[in-house]
């Protein structure tokens, strides 16, 4: 998983996944938004579950973000539709809408987020 952070013109860091984990790149985005305290949060639900068999979620705005001991897993809220009236063997294209990733994997750009920032 490589990611980027840099500043968009109005000096806000905005992150870049690899693709197939777009997706969190998008909630560094638009949950985080240099929110530390939701990280903090993240960081405390990691060592709340590890070496069990729970589970934990954060419902956001535009994305949600569940865990296990394990692995991530980012969706889009909008997601949440029905697939009526879609014709058979059509489906809907969510690459850029669901992302799954390591938990160690997950701390790691959290790290890399919080140096950066520190960098401003």
């Amino acid at each position: 998983m490589e990611y980027e952070f840099l500043h968009d013109v109005t000096g806000v860091v905005k992150v870049r996944m690899s693709m197939g984990h777009e997706v969190v790149g998008h909630w560094f985005n638009e949950e985080v938004k240099e929110n530390l305290a939701l990280l903090d949060e993240v960081e405390a639900a990691v060592q709340a579950i590890k070496g069990s068999e729970r589970q934990w979620q954060r419902v956001g705005h535009e994305y949600t973000l569940w865990m296990d001991d394990e692995e991530i897993i980012i969706r889009a809220n909008q997601l949440n539709f029905e697939d009526e009236g879609m014709e058979e063997g059509m489906n809907y294209y969510d690459e850029e809408s669901l992302s799954f990733c390591g938990v160690e994997d997950f701390l790691a750009v959290i790290a890399a987020y919080r140096l950066f920032l520190q960098g401003k």
